[in-house]
């Protein structure tokens, strides 16, 4: 039995170097990968309202209603949205509505406006002005609203 203790292996400094940088390059991938999740929780949120602004932009509003109620077959069943008709949509949103005509558009920042909050405010800056459309998005369902919490930069 003690020639068993006799027989190991001697101390090897290089492959002990190795094994702790391998390690600490792990930790850094991990806590890396962790901060890129953390950046990007709300992506499916932002490029809903993106793929909004887009239609927007390109006056397709039927196509833009549609990613609104997150329904693309609202055609067949309107009177589903008849809190929210696609006329009083394209009041809204169309070249008469608060933010006229969409020329330009960028995502600037999204947050959860309270703690246990069904969705997340995304701020976009519309035709470069400086105060922000602010519009929800519900986590459920991916439809989109008008948020009652202004972002501000």
């Amino acid at each position: 039995m003690s020639s068993v203790l006799f027989d190991a292996q001697p101390f090897d400094a290089a492959l002990e170097r190795r094994r702790r940088l391998l390690i600490a390059v792990g930790i850094v991938v991990l806590i890396a990968l962790a901060v890129t999740v953390y950046i990007n929780r709300f992506w499916p949120e932002t490029r809903h309202v993106d793929r909004f602004f887009t239609q927007l932009q390109s006056k397709d509003f039927e196509g833009a209603y549609a990613t609104w109620m997150n329904d693309p077959a609202w055609k067949q069943h309107p009177e589903k949205y008849k809190r929210y008709t696609f006329g009083a949509f394209y009041q809204d949103w169309g070249p008469g509505g608060e933010w006229g005509p969409i020329r330009s558009y960028k995502v600037i920042a999204t947050q959860i406006p309270r703690p246990n909050a069904s969705g997340v405010v995304v701020g976009v800056r519309v035709n470069e002005r400086k105060k922000l459309c602010s519009v929800r998005v519900e986590f459920s369902d991916k439809t989109l609203g008008f948020s009652p919490d202004e972002m501000v930069e």
